[in-house]
């Protein structure tokens, strides 16, 4: 028998054996006499395993409780997990990555100085055929200048670091806009970079 049923077994019974001796106990004058004991072991019984099988009964209720939580967790997350690898292969997503798509086409060659006076290149914007695209780097200063490609937040490519010197970067670009940029710490940040359109 489960906890529950126990509970219940000796609620009833607890109660029907208060009716019985409140009955009985108008009926006789001298009740419980002698039997007063018995009817004091009898109610404790009662009271005592009514008590005892209704805690018990409440601690299953707890451990189902628990179980159904854990189990709805564990399928939110399934459910979660389902959505975010469909979010991943959409098509819209994987398009935003120019890096991912065929990097075929003339390509080109493309100038670019740095500005000997300043932290700035000759230009803020390039633009090329998809392909294999080259940019040449002419840095006039005595300070090391560089240029890299970045695309989606990642360097893709990159040249030496030249002082009064020139320097190249070659990289196969699909369609798609990506950012040349110094990569000199705090160059960047005053003003070192611009975009690169390639169609």
């Amino acid at each position: 028998m489960t906890n529950e049923t126990l509970f219940y077994v000796f609620g009833i019974g607890l109660a029907v054996s208060a009716v019985l001796i409140s009955f009985v106990g108008l009926k006789a004058k001298n009740f419980p006499g002698r039997a007063f004991p018995v009817v004091v072991l009898w109610f404790a019984i009662l009271v005592g395993g009514a008590a005892t099988f209704a805690v018990l009964h409440a601690k299953d209720e707890e451990h189902e409780k628990a179980a159904e939580f854990e189990k709805a967790g564990v399928e939110f997350e399934a459910e979660g997990n389902d959505d975010d690898a469909g979010e991943a292969k959409t098509p819209a997503a994987e398009a935003e990555k120019p890096q991912t798509k065929a990097a075929t086409g003339p390509g080109g060659t493309l100038q670019l100085s740095a500005d000997p006076s300043a932290l700035a290149y000759d230009t803020t914007s390039l633009s090329s055929k998809p392909g294999k695209v080259t940019i040449d780097f002419d840095n006039p200063s005595s300070l090391e200048h560089d240029v890299a490609i970045e695309a989606d937040g990642e360097e893709i490519a990159g040249s030496d670091l030249v002082a009064k010197g020139k320097a190249s970067v070659t990289a196969d670009l699909a369609p798609g806009t990506y950012t040349f940029y110094c990569t000199v710490p705090g160059h960047r940040e005053a003003g070192m970079e611009g975009e690169l359109v390639v169609k």
